[in-house]
């Protein structure tokens, strides 16, 4: 594939992936509007839109090795959406695109805001222990302080995420296994 054909694969890999999400993250904010039958419904068919992506992703995966760490990033920010790792669709969307230094700008942004008292601590601690964790799924080096941070506070299904193994490492095989078992701890 060329130069050419690669980006804009990509890039429309991107769209979509983003497209999906924010269709989540706006079923998250409607639930209240929304009956139970309906919010299940509705939700169900978004898990079965993500699910579809990531198989078409690991295809593409396995057939262009050019594309590996780019899809990878894609297929660890489904992961972590599945698995309701990540709550935070600007977190996902700037992990997806595997962009640390906009993740360390938004973590600046946050800490502001806390101290400004624009924003809880429990919406503080959240965000920045996703941002912490997707800096770190990404490779970038946390400092101490951040680790810390990141290790007191961490849930359990970020600490399931963080153990699945990185992007750079994680082999073919390994991240269809990975997206396959939160795929399904997703439906039960």
């Amino acid at each position: 594939m060329s130069h050419t054909g690669t980006a804009k694969l990509k890039q429309n890999l991107l769209d979509q992936l983003e497209r999906l999400l924010q269709q989540k993250a706006d079923l998250d904010e409607s639930k209240d509007e929304l009956d139970d039958d309906e919010y299940e419904e509705m939700l169900s068919d978004t898990m079965e839109q993500l699910k579809d992506f990531s198989e078409q992703l690991e295809k593409m995966i396995s057939g262009d090795m050019t594309l590996v760490s780019e899809l990878g990033a894609m297929r660890m920010a489904l992961q972590a959406t599945v698995s309701d790792a990540f709550k935070t669709t600007a977190v996902i969307k700037l992990f997806a695109k595997r962009e640390p230094g906009q993740l360390r700008n938004r973590l600046a942004a946050l800490q502001r805001d806390q101290k400004l008292g624009k924003l809880s601590g429990d919406a503080y601690q959240q965000q920045a222990v996703e941002i912490l964790a997707a800096l770190k799924k990404l490779g970038e080096k946390l400092t101490t302080q951040e680790q810390a941070y990141l290790s007191s506070h961490m849930t359990a299904s970020l600490q399931q995420f963080e153990h699945d193994g990185s992007i750079a490492s994680t082999s073919k095989q390994g991240v269809s296994n990975i997206a396959a078992a939160h795929i399904k701890k997703a439906q039960n």
